[in-house]
């Protein structure tokens, strides 16, 4: 019997612990060739303990990861391709988002059982009342019909701003996620991706500086607020509109049951862009017994595991079969527009360099400046210098 080591970030009652933890003794018990052996850690350290492990080369065999570190892991040595074990039919199942996920230099390198899903939350009851019709996939908000609505929103008696931003989130990785579609709605960008070589002229060119010009007149004008000493303004009616992920639904719910509406991103010239990634799997290069360590993630992409994990986490599921399969993601489910828009390719994955981990947390320090009232063209400019120093420092980061 070959026995596998399984790192994910999850503690118990937290989390994907319980989903994990359950498809592992379900794998175990199911057959006798392969036993997974997995351990959880705070998903705060985990990417330390991650590099820390492969600088001892103590890798095991299968790591979770997030998914716009892959191209770091995999430029730094830690990952093994999975393409010669992935079956066509599982390919062909797979949202588009979740194959450029987990691919990089044209290879396959990890899987994610569910994608993430960034959208417009809407109160239905103050969109009535200010007289503001609910956004839809086939006709979304332009930049106008948005910003007229953050107005009207905003006049309502009892609203103290029209939108959250979740500010609160700012200065992490959710900054890179939620905010860089609304440059590249503009028609900015990260980083210039014909070749990630450069971010000067990308980051900080026109296209980009106008979208956070915008973004930064939303807060002056009072439409939103960067609120971070709470995080409960949308639930309690203080806000109409709340832009983030999936993640905050059962919450929502809880709070407005029926009054909750999920809407896309409007399109601000350029077409619908939303955020996409997750955790996902992979095997270490380190690994003895690739196989073994395959048959498990498999068992994880198997569409009851996968439709398990999605009711659990209110995450879109990565296969096209699981989602009619799925209470959220149904016919007729509340959650169904996030699969609707990966399925058509409206996720706009984070830039698939090992500049990434620069990348990141440079532009939430620009974003956390710009909307403090800093000025946009230099917050910009000084990030997109950091990030081409770093691509420099490291000769390209070239494979």
């Amino acid at each position: 019997m070959s026995i596998i080591t399984v790192w994910a970030p999850a503690r118990p009652n937290i989390g994907e612990y319980p989903e994990i933890t359950e498809a592992a003794k379900a794998f175990n018990l199911q057959q006798r060739a392969v036993k997974v052996d997995v351990h959880f850690s705070s998903v705060w350290r985990y990417d330390e303990m991650v590099r820390n492990a492969a600088m001892g080369n103590r890798l095991p065999c299968v790591i979770s990861l997030d998914g716009p570190l892959l191209s770091s892991y995999v430029w730094s040595g830690y990952l093994q391709a999975l393409d010669p074990f992935v079956p066509k039919a599982l390919l062909n199942d797979l949202l588009p988002s979740i194959i450029k996920q987990g691919t990089y230099n044209g290879r396959l390198y990890s899987l994610a059982q569910t994608d993430s899903g960034l959208g417009l939350w809407g109160n239905r009851r103050l969109l009535r009342a200010a007289g503001v019709r609910v956004a839809t996939l086939e006709a979304p908000w332009s930049l106008a019909e948005f910003e007229q609505a953050l107005q009207r929103l905003t006049a309502l008696e009892d609203v103290d701003y029209a939108i959250n931003f979740s500010i609160y989130y700012v200065r992490s990785e959710f900054s890179a996620y939620a905010f860089s579609p609304i440059l590249q709605g503009f028609g900015g960008d990260l980083i210039d991706r014909s070749d990630f070589q450069s971010a000067k002229g990308v980051l900080d060119g026109p296209a980009s500086v106008e979208a956070m010009k915008r973004f930064q007149q939303w807060f002056r004008k009072g439409w939103s607020k960067p609120v971070v000493d709470r995080a409960d303004d949308f639930e309690r009616g203080r806000v109409a509109l709340s832009w983030t992920g999936h993640w905050r639904y059962k919450p929502y719910r809880k709070a407005l049951g029926d009054d909750l509406v999920l809407m896309p991103l409007p399109d601000f010239g350029h077409g619908i862009k939303t955020g996409m990634g997750n955790w996902s799997w992979a095997i270490s290069s380190t690994c003895k017994e690739p196989a073994a360590a395959w048959a498990f993630i498999a068992h994880l992409m198997s569409r009851e595991e996968i439709r398990r994990m999605a009711d659990a986490s209110a995450s879109v599921p990565a296969r096209r079969s699981v989602p009619a399969r799925t209470l959220l993601y149904g016919p007729n489910g509340p959650l169904r527009m996030f699969a609707l828009q990966h399925a058509a390719g409206l996720g706009v994955p984070r830039p698939a360099t090992p500049a990434y981990v620069t990348i990141s947390p440079v532009f939430a320090k620009a974003v956390s400046a710009i909307v403090n009232g800093g000025d946009v063209q230099v917050e910009l400019s000084k990030a997109a210098e950091i990030i081409d120093a770093d691509i420099a420092r490291n000769l390209g980061y070239r494979p």
